[in-house]
């Protein structure tokens, strides 16, 4: 698993038992999240933009005002901002339909993005640019990791492993680092995350249908399924 740890044992948790009796899982977080030292002031905000549940986080560690209506972007993001009592709506699964929707129904602004360092989508620019006045703020890094000792040496081995990649960041910087002979299995939740991934030796490359948790874990299922068809024994993932 490639994510934070944090993230990456949610993901883990809830994958079916039978496919987490079948794999060795390996964490090997190759981005770690750590919130920036700023102050964040809304005053005159009329909403707040989260695009991931890390900006949700940083958020509250800032003592952001949860009073604020939240426009998110997926199921997690959505989920994490109602957990700590934002008026979290979910508006789209990707930054662009996040953007149709606001321009649609055009809500009270001026409206804050809080965000990380590298983001995509330029979402304050674009609806800024369409009439609809939006700041942005970084509240936290994504600070790039090399893979651990452990999964460099499966990564030497002669087992299969599976790689869930869940941002065009990290999936960049995977092919950057990786440097095995084992067979390679990845999964990717999106097109723009699949495309770093193409100059890989690979065995097999799966989209997620859609860019959401749930599509991500239903990917990884049938991928595990899949190479103990071909490979058959032990699947570090």
């Amino acid at each position: 698993m490639t994510r934070p740890r944090s993230a990456s044992e949610r993901f883990v948790e809830q994958l079916p038992t039978r496919i987490r009796s079948r794999v060795q899982v390996l964490y090997s977080p190759i981005m770690e999240i750590r919130p920036l030292p700023v102050a964040v002031d809304t005053k005159g905000v009329k909403g707040l933009i989260f695009t991931s549940a890390n900006a949700v986080n940083a958020a509250v560690s800032k003592g952001v005002d949860r009073t604020l209506p939240a426009y998110c972007v997926g199921p997690a993001t959505t989920g994490t901002a109602k957990g700590y009592g934002w008026q979290a709506k979910m508006v789209g699964t990707t930054a662009e339909e996040l953007a149709g929707h606001l321009l649609k129904h055009r809500p009270k602004s001026p409206l804050l993005h809080l965000r990380g360092e590298h983001t995509r989508g330029n979402v304050a620019g674009r609806l800024t640019e369409s009439g609809l006045t939006v700041r942005e703020q970084p509240v936290y890094q994504q600070r790039l990791l090399p893979l651990t000792p452990e999964a460099t040496e499966a990564a030497r081995g002669n087992l299969p492993i599976i790689a869930p990649l869940f941002s065009p960041r990290t999936a960049r910087h995977f092919a950057d680092i990786w440097a095995g002979s084992a067979p390679l299995w990845l999964v990717a939740i999106s097109q723009a995350t699949a495309d770093p991934l193409y100059s890989l030796g690979y065995e097999h490359l799966k989209i997620a249908k859609h860019p959401t948790p749930k599509k991500m874990r239903k990917a990884v299922k049938k991928l595990v399924k899949h190479v103990l068809r071909v490979e058959g024994g032990e699947v570090p993932d």
